[in-house]
C-alpha cells in the first residue's frame, strides 16, 4: 500500500471516529432529556428479606444543569410511610457516575460506571460488599421501567421493580433548550 494511501485510510478513519463521539453524546443527551418530566407508578421488591412488598413512588426527572445526565427526586410510599428518593447520574469521561440517596458513603449507593445505549440506560452500582446494576428502559415516551439486581456470587439477581407512567402534560420536547 503506497503511503498516500495509508494516509488517506488513517484521515478517513480519524474523521470517522471524531463524528462518532458527538453523536454519541448526542444520542446519550437525547436519552436524558426523554428522562425529563414527572414520572409515578408502582414498584415491588422481588428477592431478599422484604420479597413482596409493594410500593408507588413519584419522581421528577430534570437534565443535569452542568454536565451530559439527570437528576431525579422524589419519594416512594409504602403503606403509611413515605421515603425521600434522589438520584444523580452524569457523565465521566466515557462512562457515567452519580449516587442513589446520599452515595455509599452515607445510606445510599454510588454509581461507578454506565452506559446509554438507544432507549436505555445501565449503570453499575456499589456499596462496600454489594455490588449490582440497575438498568431504566424507556418502553416509549410515556413508559420507564427500571430493574435494580444485585451480584450473587457470579450472577445479576433483580431485587427491585418498579414502572413507571409520565404524569400527564410533563413531557419535554426533544427540540426544547
Amino acid at each position: 500500500m503506497s503511503r498516500l494511501m495509508t494516509a488517506g485510510l488513517a484521515l478517513s478513519l480519524a474523521v470517522s471516529a471524531a463524528t462518532i463521539v458527538p453523536a454519541k453524546a448526542d444520542s446519550d443527551e437525547a436519552f436524558f432529556r426523554r428522562v425529563t418530566g414527572q414520572w409515578s407508578g408502582p414498584g415491588e421488591i422481588v428477592a431478599g428479606k422484604f420479597k413482596g412488598t409493594k410500593f408507588v413512588c413519584n419522581f421528577a426527572g430534570a437534565e443535569h444543569p452542568k454536565k451530559v445526565g439527570v437528576e431525579l427526586e422524589g419519594s416512594c410510599r409504602v403503606g403509611l410511610f413515605s421515603q425521600p428518593m434522589r438520584a444523580e447520574v452524569v457523565r465521566a469521561g466515557k462512562s457515567y457516575r452519580g449516587a442513589f440517596q446520599d452515595g455509599a458513603a452515607g445510606k445510599g449507593l454510588d454509581i461507578v460506571s454506565g452506559e446509554v445505549a438507544g432507549d436505555h440506560i445501565v449503570v453499575g452500582l456499589d456499596r462496600k460488599q454489594l455490588k449490582g446494576a440497575m438498568i431504566a428502559r424507556l418502553a416509549d415516551d410515556d413508559s420507564l421501567a427500571i430493574t435494580v439486581s444485585v451480584r450473587v456470587s457470579s450472577q445479576l439477581v433483580p431485587v427491585i421493580g418498579m414502572n413507571l407512567k409520565r404524569a400527564a402534560g410533563t413531557r419535554q420536547s426533544a427540540l426544547s433548550d
